[in-house]
């Protein structure tokens, strides 16, 4: 039977202890709870049927399963926070079981006991979840990426991101940022170390670490385990690209000279010589970069390794070889356009297979022109600060940088000069140490 309109108060007397209270239940709806003072059985919260009216069975703890006409049933725990009377739903039967639902009673008692209220707290833990799910390592990896692409070039940055696709994503990428752990990263890292790529799994660590780096910055993580592992992997041998020395030039000039592959990829290999350009800033030119009558190739930013933009000076010889390309590819974008028709340039291959095809292999790259060129201009002389300008490094003083970007240009054209001057005297098979070829230039001039 169940009463409405005035305030009830069920005392009820735990069996065997007399004059004890075991407990104090207020509502405003008067129930007739008949003889359930026992803890329930599962027997018993299986046959509740529905009736007309709700009713509650007890368990004990401030529990009970509220049992509704259209045969639902829920599981509820009365509790008292802040002297606030509260309701915590702990779940739906069958889907959470009599012992279920006691554990979960059990765990939201030792909450109020430390003043904690379950319902806020299961809100917080709900938002939490959620917000585990947002930020997952691959939502914030590539968000980071977004934000950085625009100071790398689009090779670059397709590596980059390739790298973690390949090698982090896989398994750590759904997991939430602030839950991964330093050994946790270290095994992703191990699996690229295994495959014996100990350079790739470096570099794969320095991203990881710049991710971490940026979730703290916009309030999503709380820690960079990346850092942690600082000496945790296996050190590559340092390797240099493999470059020719200036007795190796004549030899190589020679051959270049004879190379009886395709007319385009000769003359690329030529022309990377005497700029001594990176590989991928000669494979992308475009011709709209040149001016030939003012003897400039100016490559913008955003195809330089540094992201500034770069003045390379053409010597008599690389104006020469631009004509000769001009007619190959002249009505294109490209000066160095794939074959495969797709309106690309040449792959990197495509440089590294002509030396292997000159009997270059392990001896000399497409980059290694760079080594060789500065070697030998700072034997001959030249001002350091002229070469580096030159050779695009990076300058650590940002001031100094931009004051640079077109400083010594007067004297790095007249280098550039003398450079391709050697190299082609060099292809006549001609020794001349390059402190003399130097003096033997200056006095031609």
């Amino acid at each position: 039977m169940v009463s409405r309109g005035f305030l009830f108060i069920d005392v009820r007397v735990r069996p065997g202890v007399a004059g004890k209270v075991a407990g104090i239940f207020v509502g405003t709806e008067i129930e007739d709870v008949g003889t359930n003072l026992m803890p329930l059985t599962d027997t018993a919260v299986r046959n509740a049927k529905p009736a007309a009216e709700p009713y509650k069975l007890t368990d004990g703890g401030g529990m009970f399963l509220h049992v509704h006409p259209n045969g639902s049933r829920y599981w509820r725990m009365a509790y008292r926070i802040a002297g606030k009377q509260k309701l915590f739903a702990i779940g739906v039967y069958p889907d959470v079981s009599l012992a279920d639902a006691r554990q979960i009673r059990e765990e939201a008692k030792k909450l109020v006991k430390g003043g904690i209220d379950p319902v806020a707290e299961r809100r917080r833990a709900a938002k939490q979840n959620a917000d585990d799910r947002a930020n997952t390592f691959e939502t914030i990896a590539r968000e980071w990426h977004q934000t950085k692409r625009a100071s790398w070039t689009a090779s670059h940055a397709a590596k980059i991101l390739g790298s973690l696709e390949a090698d982090i994503f896989p398994t750590l990428g759904a997991r939430s940022l602030i839950a991964i752990s330093a050994p946790e990263l270290l095994e992703a890292l191990r699996t690229i170390e295994k495959r014996g790529a100990l350079e790739v799994a470096g570099r794969v660590l320095q991203r990881c670490s710049a991710i971490f780096r940026y979730a703290i910055a916009t309030g999503r993580g709380t820690g960079n385990p990346a850092a942690d592992l600082r000496g945790a992997l296996k050190t590559p041998e340092k390797r240099h690209y493999a470059a020719l020395g200036h007795t190796d030039l004549p030899e190589f000039m020679q051959k270049l000279s004879a190379y009886d592959g395709d007319l385009q990829t000769r003359l690329a290999l030529w022309l990377l010589a005497i700029t001594f350009v990176r590989t991928g800033e000669l494979r992308a030119a475009r011709w709209t970069e040149f001016d030939l009558d003012g003897a400039e190739w100016r490559i913008p930013a955003e195809r330089m390794k540094m992201r500034e933009p770069h003045i390379v000076p053409l010597s008599r010889q690389a104006v020469d070889t631009l004509r000769k390309l001009e007619v190959i590819s002249g009505d294109g974008d490209y000066v160095f356009p794939s074959r495969n028709g797709r309106g690309a340039c040449i792959s990197e291959n495509t440089v590294l297979y002509a030396l292997y095809r000159m009997g270059y292999h392990s001896r000399a790259t497409g980059h290694g022109f760079r080594a060789t060129a500065s070697t030998i201009l700072n034997e001959m002389g030249f001002q350091p600060d002229w070469i580096e300008r030159q050779l695009a490094h990076a300058e650590r003083n940002k001031v100094r940088a931009a004051y640079n970007r077109a400083q010594y240009l007067s004297e790095r054209r007249d280098m550039m000069q003398v450079w391709a001057d050697y190299l082609e005297c060099a292809a006549s098979g001609e020794k001349i140490l390059p402190r003399e070829f130097r003096k033997l230039s200056a006095g031609r001039r």
